[in-house]
């Protein structure tokens, strides 16, 4: 069991009579303070018990965990409505990179690119649960003021904590509402001030990109050096890190953009982090991965003790299926669903010399590119998602399977939690991105940075990537070296490169809107419902404001064009 999650788990049974107000959310929460406050907080365990509610809101799905009801959101399949499976579907689908057949909970929708306000309720379970975050992270600040831990006498229990987890907390907000803004666009802004029977008022884009980032520069002090936090929480790099994203799309959400500054806080998380690349990629997928070096902000999963089907469950489990592991070890045995594929536009980014999966080679350490990892050898498995017909199929053997994640440790060996769940911490923010994001930056003409430079963040990424010179490793293939000259180095080729390294993080949509290509420009397979993909309407560069926020609150703007 990870060290967290003995301590965070203990802790959120002390606040699980907080949640009531919750699970039968199917609105916006409005902050409903009817809570047992004087239950939870006349401990410092209470207020710890808080923090970790906080965070286990975008990593549990609801309050008896491994699915077992009691779900956050009601009406929700509890499976789905965790977070990092919601954002697969509005981040990988509607991409160049996966594809499900599907057509439940606005699946179908997700990848056709033909979402609405009421057909997609992914999308608004996506919604409702990044305020259900932020309702938690008001509550705990209303709470954790040092008035009112004065008042219950644990000053001196929480000394030199109570400023830290005020900045966490505002940090697990700015994050939410920079998600709301990178999906949503304009969204209502509700704060620990809000009313219960207050209707919050809705933000322009530009001004929910303002919000994210006032509270980033605001809690950075405040938030702990690098490195010296508790494993699972954030320190200062997230919010470099957070900053440099938001930055990076700055031109998306507000029309000006902020290169420079995209830049400049993604030279902090690589030369000020204190979180190195791993040694070998591979590792940063793998159910030991806690111990990997450039983790930034970790999810954090256990087998027995953060058990859902929603989170690295999902990564595991829907890309694999039984007779994979038959193949090489997927760490969950016969239990793998086999619903995810790869689109062939992703297959297509790697070297074809890399693409084959070889069972005499299972880690794929004679490939050049480790990253190229695809499962080929199945039974009359083919590339092409369609059958014969060009019609979409559910016997899984059109589209590779894709293996980036295994629930087994660097060594091989099962997880010691066992197969049932997995225990892959999800790697939310790692340095890789920030070594893409400076280089793109410079790219676009950020100042303070050279081609030079930005060819070095890039060939260090492929450098780890083919193994080669620092990254060598015995037994493992690291004769090519991987790097690209300066004539090599365009726009086109980073986004490219993301791909290659971040396909299945949760950023690829973000990364086409960024670069005009997700609605119009490039086409992939079953975009728009055909196979061979076509145009859609820019509308699509947003999902819309879920239908049920409409209704309960009119004042509401939808995005153009639902």
């Amino acid at each position: 069991m990870k060290k967290i999650f003995r301590n965070m788990t203990t802790a959120v049974l002390l606040s699980a009579g907080m949640t009531a107000c919750f699970n039968d959310l199917d609105t916006m929460p409005l902050d409903d303070n009817q809570l047992v406050s004087e239950q939870v907080y006349t401990t410092a365990d209470g207020y710890t018990g808080m923090l970790a509610k906080c965070y286990g809101s975008l990593i549990l799905t609801g309050q008896k965990g491994g699915d077992g009801g009691d779900g956050d959101l009601e009406g929700a399949n509890e499976g789905y409505s965790g977070y990092v499976r919601l954002l697969f579907y509005l981040q990988e689908m509607p991409t160049d990179n996966f594809l499900m057949p599907s057509s439940s909970n606005g699946l179908r929708k997700c990848l056709n690119l033909q979402w609405d306000a009421s057909n997609a309720p992914v999308a608004t379970w996506t919604y409702q649960r990044l305020y259900m975050t932020i309702a938690y992270c008001n509550e705990m600040l209303r709470e954790c003021t040092d008035e009112k831990i004065a008042d219950r006498g644990l000053k001196a229990q929480l000394a030199g904590e109570v400023a830290a987890y005020r900045a966490e907390v505002r940090f697990i907000r700015a994050y939410c509402y920079a998600s709301l803004c990178d999906l949503f666009g304009g969204v209502p802004y509700i704060d620990e001030t809000t009313g219960v029977k207050d209707i919050p008022e809705q933000m322009t884009r530009q001004q929910t990109f303002e919000l994210a980032e006032s509270e980033l520069k605001a809690v950075e002090p405040e938030l702990k050096a690098p490195g010296q936090n508790v494993y699972g929480r954030v320190d200062r790099v997230a919010c470099w890190f957070l900053l440099s994203r938001l930055y990076l799309n700055a031109q998306v959400y507000t029309g000006t953009e902020r290169y420079t500054d995209a830049l400049t806080y993604a030279k902090k998380v690589i030369n000020e982090g204190g979180y190195p690349l791993a040694r070998d990629y591979r590792e940063i997928f793998l159910a030991d991965n806690e111990s990997c070096s450039e983790i930034i902000w970790p999810l954090v999963q256990d087998g027995q003790c953060a058990q859902s089907s929603a989170g690295t469950n999902f990564y595991v489990k829907a890309f694999v299926n039984g007779p994979m592991d038959e193949l090489y070890r997927t760490g969950v045995g016969s239990r793998g669903w086999g619903n995810v594929r790869a689109k062939m536009t992703l297959v297509d980014a790697f070297d074809a010399d890399d693409v084959a999966f070889n069972p005499d080679d299972t880690w794929g350490n004679q490939k050049k590119d480790k990253r190229a990892q695809f499962m080929t050898a199945l039974p009359n498995q083919k590339k092409e998602t369609c059958d014969e017909n060009g019609n979409m199929t559910s016997t899984y053997t059109c589209g590779y399977g894709y293996i980036k994640w295994r629930n087994v440790t660097r060594t091989g060996d099962s997880a010691p939690q066992g197969e049932a769940y997995t225990s892959i911490d999800f790697p939310l923010f790692r340095t890789s991105e920030a070594y893409l994001t400076a280089a793109e930056a410079i790219l676009r003409g950020a100042s303070g940075g050279s081609r030079a430079e930005a060819l070095q963040y890039v060939n260090e990424i492929r450098e780890r990537a083919y193994m080669h010179g620092a990254y060598a490793k015995a037994g493992v293939r690291s004769d090519v070296a991987g790097a690209i000259t300066d004539g090599e180095l365009t726009l086109s080729f980073i986004l490219d490169e993301r791909q290659r390294e971040l396909a299945s993080e949760l950023v690829r949509r973000t990364d086409l809107v960024r670069y005009g290509l997700l609605c119009k420009g490039r086409n992939w397979d079953w975009k728009d419902g055909v196979f061979a993909g076509r145009d859609v309407d820019t509308k699509y560069n947003l999902f819309a404001i879920p239908e049920t926020e409409l209704t309960n609150n009119p004042s509401l703007k939808q995005n153009e064009g639902f």
